[in-house]
């Protein structure tokens, strides 16, 4: 990844004669002769996950080893783990407020503060992530997503994917629609909703909390990322059934929030370099998912002797239906939702049709 993006960027790069900014600490990096030396910019880029977790947590670093390799070490950025520097789910404020110049976090986080993000992390039932990705880069929807943070000083870019993720870790079996009643379950954004309409209890909180929930019975269930991070995680110790379709996140989308001002502040150069390097994090994420997920699988099911199960089709059939509905009444009573659920619907019926005969057909027939 890291050649290709060296010879993308060459010509940006070559750009970084004098850097200028208010963020920028006062060592410099050397310079041609004749030219003034370039400043060296210290940056604070804060998280919510544990720190080096795989996948969702080597994103960011990798992010940040990139851009001061691409930048020739002008742009030098510290991660921090969730909770290090501030909790996991207060990244959007702490960005907004300049205690970091960038977070990578999940919009569905948010959805109190700004109901409208959860479109742009994952809807039930939605868009796959490489139908996501089209509509964000060529459909529109990336202009959307930062006409929504402009209002809070953000810069918004897509950070990474899990592609689809499993339905979740549950304690007992999932027989039918009335073992949702009461049942107490870690699930954020929009499908939370859904849990709540067929009776159950969406809870909210950062992976680091996941499995003394789930083993002390706070919980009853969680659904987290895939097999790779679950079995980092050991959520097999805490609850035997892992179960599947993934209708929750087909294509959970993560984010990188850049400090608006900061990174105006920034030489074009640099800024250049940090959109084209989360757009490569956002590729190589999900390439590092996909070429993990079946190999933890094997060692959850032939090692760890989890009960892996699949959702029946009443089920999934009644999370369907909770889904219309509750789609329905997001969009009715929030307009910022409406404007950005119907350009992601319009999108979507469009790439549908042609995946129905080119990606599904494969599926179907290789």
């Amino acid at each position: 990844m890291k050649k290709l993006l060296k010879g993308l960027l060459v010509a940006t790069v070559a750009l970084g004669i004098v850097a200028c900014g208010e963020q920028s600490g006062t060592a410099t990096v050397p310079a041609m002769a004749g030219a003034e030396p370039a400043k060296i910019y210290n940056w604070k880029l804060i998280t919510s996950w544990p720190k080096n977790l795989p996948g969702l947590g080597m994103a960011p670093e990798n992010f940040a080893k990139l851009v001061e390799e691409m930048s020739n070490g002008r742009m030098k950025i510290k991660v921090y783990g969730g909770g290090e520097l501030v909790p996991p789910l207060q990244v959007f404020d702490s960005v907004a407020n300049g205690t970091a110049q960038i977070g990578h976090s999940a919009a569905y986080y948010w959805k109190g503060k700004v109901p409208a993000a959860q479109v742009f992390t994952a809807i039930p039932f939605g868009m796959n992530v490489q139908e996501m990705n089209a509509w964000l880069y060529h459909g529109g929807g990336l202009e959307l997503w930062q006409e929504l943070y402009e209002p809070f000083g953000l810069v918004p870019m897509p950070g990474g994917s899990t592609g689809n993720q499993m339905a979740g870790w549950f304690k007992k079996e999932m027989n039918s629609v009335a073992d949702f009643e009461g049942l107490k379950m870690r699930i954020p954004g929009l499908a939370g909703e859904v849990i709540k309409r067929l009776g159950g209890i969406p809870i909210t909180m950062s992976g680091g909390e996941l499995f003394t929930a789930l083993q002390t019975g706070a919980i009853d269930a969680t659904e987290w990322v895939g097999p790779s991070n679950d079995l980092a995680f050991g959520l097999y110790k805490a609850a035997e059934y892992y179960y599947y379709s993934p209708w929750h996140e087909p294509g959970a989308v993560l984010e990188f929030t850049f400090n608006k001002q900061a990174l105006e502040s920034l030489p074009k150069d640099l800024q250049a370099i940090m959109r084209v390097a989360t757009r490569a994090i956002n590729q190589d994420m999900l390439d590092e998912y996909t070429a993990a997920n079946n190999q933890a699988l094997e060692q959850l099911v032939d090692k760890h002797k989890v009960k892996l199960r699949k959702f029946s089709p009443e089920i999934m059939a009644a999370l369907k239906a909770a889904t219309h509905a509750v789609m329905a009444e997001e969009v009715a009573k929030d307009p910022a939702m409406k404007k950005a659920y119907n350009s992601y619907s319009k999108f979507f019926e469009q790439v549908k049709k042609y995946h129905d005969i080119s990606e599904k057909e494969y599926y179907l027939t290789r």
